[in-house]
C-alpha cells in the first residue's frame, strides 16, 4: 500500500477540496503500526456534509472519517470528556496536521494538547464508591465460579473493571480495547503487567494472581464495598 500520510493527504484534498483543517492520527503513525491498521481521519469543514463519519477504503487503505464542523468538534470534544474518555481529543492532540487553510487546525491542535495534558474530570465520592461495588461484586462472583465459560466472561470483564477503576482514581483518560491496555501501560506498567498476565492465567488456570491483582487495586481506591453500599 502506498505511504499512509500521502494517501491521507490525498484522499483529504480529493474529497474535501474546501477543507478547514485536517488530521491524520492512530497506530499507523507508530511503530504499533500493524498489517490491518488503517488511517483515522478528522476533517473540518464549514457544513455539510459534516457532521458524518464513514468507513471506506482508499488505495487499499481501510479509512475511518470523522467530519465535523468546528461546533461539531467542540461538542463531540465536550461530551467525551464528560464520560473520561476522548478519542477525539487524542486523535487532534497526538495525531499530524494535514490540512491548515485558516488557522483552525493548529488551533484546535493546541486547544486538544491542553485538554487532553489537563486530564478528565475527577472521580466523585459516588463514582468512587460505584466503582468500587461493582468490582468487588466481580470479583466475588469469579471467586465462587465454578463454569469454564463463566469464567472466561467474569475474568474480561472483571480485567476492564479493574484497569477502569485505576486509571479514574489516578486521573487519567479511559480508552477502549486496544487503547485501555495502551493508556494503564503508560499510567501504571506495574498494575498492567499484574493484571494482564494474572488475567491470562485466570482463563484457564489458578485465578489466584488475579484476584491478588484486582483486591491491591481496589484497597488503593479505598477498599472493597458490597454490604452497606447504597444509593438514592
Amino acid at each position: 500500500m502506498d505511504d499512509p500520510v500521502l494517501t491521507a493527504d490525498e484522499l483529504v484534498r480529493d474529497r474535501f477540496p474546501t477543507a478547514r483543517a485536517a488530521f491524520l492520527a492512530g497506530s499507523v503513525l507508530t511503530d504499533r503500526r500493524t498489517p490491518t491498521s488503517d488511517l483515522d481521519i478528522v476533517v473540518l469543514l464549514d457544513g455539510p456534509p459534516a457532521p458524518n463519519r464513514e468507513n471506506l477504503l482508499y488505495r487499499g487503505w481501510p479509512v475511518e472519517l470523522f467530519v465535523q464542523t468546528e461546533a461539531d468538534w467542540r461538542g463531540f470534544a465536550d461530551r467525551e470528556t464528560a464520560a473520561r474518555n476522548s478519542p477525539l481529543l487524542a486523535m487532534c492532540s497526538e495525531g499530524m496536521l494535514l490540512v491548515d487553510a485558516d488557522g483552525l487546525g493548529a488551533s484546535l491542535q493546541a486547544e486538544a494538547r491542553e485538554r487532553w495534558a489537563a486530564g478528565p474530570p475527577p472521580l466523585s465520592e459516588g463514582e468512587r464508591d460505584y466503582q468500587r461495588y461493582i468490582l468487588t461484586d466481580l470479583l466475588d462472583d469469579l471467586r465462587g465460579c465454578s463454569d469454564q465459560a463463566e469464567r472466561v466472561h467474569l475474568v474480561s470483564h472483571t480485567l476492564q473493571r479493574a484497569s477502569e477503576l485505576v486509571l479514574l482514581a489516578g486521573g487519567h483518560w479511559l480508552g477502549g480495547g486496544k487503547w485501555l491496555s495502551r493508556r494503564l501501560a503508560a499510567a501504571a506498567p506495574g498494575r498492567h503487567r499484574a493484571l494482564a498476565e494474572g488475567a491470562a492465567q485466570a482463563i484457564t488456570g489458578p485465578t489466584s494472581d488475579f484476584t491478588a491483582a484486582v483486591t491491591d487495586v481496589l484497597e488503593q481506591a479505598g477498599g472493597a464495598l458490597w454490604d452497606g453500599y447504597a444509593v438514592g
